[in-house]
């Protein structure tokens, strides 16, 4: 596109395969093989699923959060590597360092993706100028969506992979966006979608054009219009520079076989209590509140909780309040995971 005169805009950046372009730099031999990266790297393992997939794996209909067994007879030449957040952590944080290096505004948003907030009169040289430094200085690829904001934006960097640029804007959105399903838009869910296409909504015109006060009847006064809105291409354009700060923290234990022995389940509920009043007390932060977690065949959740008297980092305290909320599950099931969850207080702003 040619170059207009210099006005906001919002960039989105989303790294290529990331997570599996974090271990093609330390395994260069596996580049243009089918390549999984999940658990312990053993697809065998019952219960493990995939974190990420090679673009020559997903060509095999294999992708993220699909279980390792299941991507390993989908594509029983797939090299399958373990999972390690630590380095991808690392890379991460070495890309936005890349990206604060520019005259812009970042907002993370994740490893692998943040909203850029410039004022320029060329988006898309802006876009190939963070390209090629990110490129140059982590060997990463990324793809860049261009638009008016964070909406336009993320679908259009989806629109610009593999490590291209795309811009969508309110000047060609009807032309890129009225003719797609429902949920093409970020925000819309398969099941939403559903819900939509039995009330005649199949495609974002349709969407657009509907009656807000009819989505508010049938799916709430906050997000019948919501849906709408979206449909339109609208969207925040705020870019949040403020770092996230986590209000809580958990840890989970998923069973390689189900549990069967009721006894042993306080143990376990135990350590899982310890360890996160360990990471809240490493982090600095006090907790409010505990809940646990119980998942049992055939894969039914439930979760009970209760605020604590007053904030703490005491083990003993948070281990009581987990004990005391296990009492209040039915344990007759097999069990296939325990979570321990803490909520912390916030800060003052």
């Amino acid at each position: 596109m040619g170059t207009t005169s210099a006005r906001r805009w919002i960039l989105h950046l989303d790294l290529d395969q990331f997570i599996a372009a974090v271990e093609l730099l330390r395994h260069p031999e596996l580049r243009g093989r089918p390549v999984v990266v999940g658990g312990s790297g053993d697809p065998t393992q019952p219960r493990t699923v995939a974190a990420t997939a090679t673009y020559e794996a997903r060509e095999h209909g294999v992708h993220s959060g699909m279980p390792l067994r299941t991507a390993l007879r989908r594509c029983p030449e797939a090299v399958f590597l373990p999972s390690d957040p630590p380095a991808y952590e690392a890379a991460s944080a070495r890309v936005m360092a890349v990206l604060r290096d520019f005259p812009v505004l970042v907002e993370v948003w994740g490893w692998d993706e943040a909203f850029l907030g410039a004022t320029t009169d060329d988006p898309e040289a802006l876009a190939a100028a963070l390209q090629h430094a990110v490129r140059a200085r982590t060997r990463l690829d990324c793809s860049i969506g261009i638009g008016d904001n964070k909406h336009q934006a993320k679908l259009a960097s989806g629109f610009a992979k593999p490590a291209g640029i795309h811009r969508l804007t309110g000047d060609n959105w009807a032309e890129t966006m009225n003719h797609r399903p429902t949920d093409a838009l970020w925000g819309i869910g398969a099941r939403t979608a559903k819900k939509l296409a039995a009330l005649g909504l199949r495609t974002v015109a349709q969407l657009a054009a509907a009656d807000p006060a009819e989505l508010a009847r049938h799916f709430g006064r906050t997000n019948g219009p919501w849906y709408r809105y979206l449909a339109l291409g609208k969207g925040e354009a705020e870019v949040v520079t403020t770092p996230w700060i986590a209000r809580g923290h958990s840890r989970e234990t998923t069973f390689t076989y189900d549990l069967t022995d009721p006894a042993e389940v306080p143990r376990h509920i135990t350590d899982l209590a310890e360890r996160v009043t360990r990471d809240a007390a490493d982090a600095g932060r006090e907790i409010i509140r505990v809940s646990v977690k119980i998942r049992t065949t055939p894969f039914l959740t439930r979760t009970r909780q209760a605020k604590l008297p007053a904030p703490t980092t005491d083990p003993a305290t948070v281990t009581r309040a987990a004990l005391d909320l296990l009492g209040r599950h039915d344990l007759t099931r097999p069990i296939r995971l325990l979570g321990v969850a803490v909520e912390y207080t916030m800060p003052d702003p």
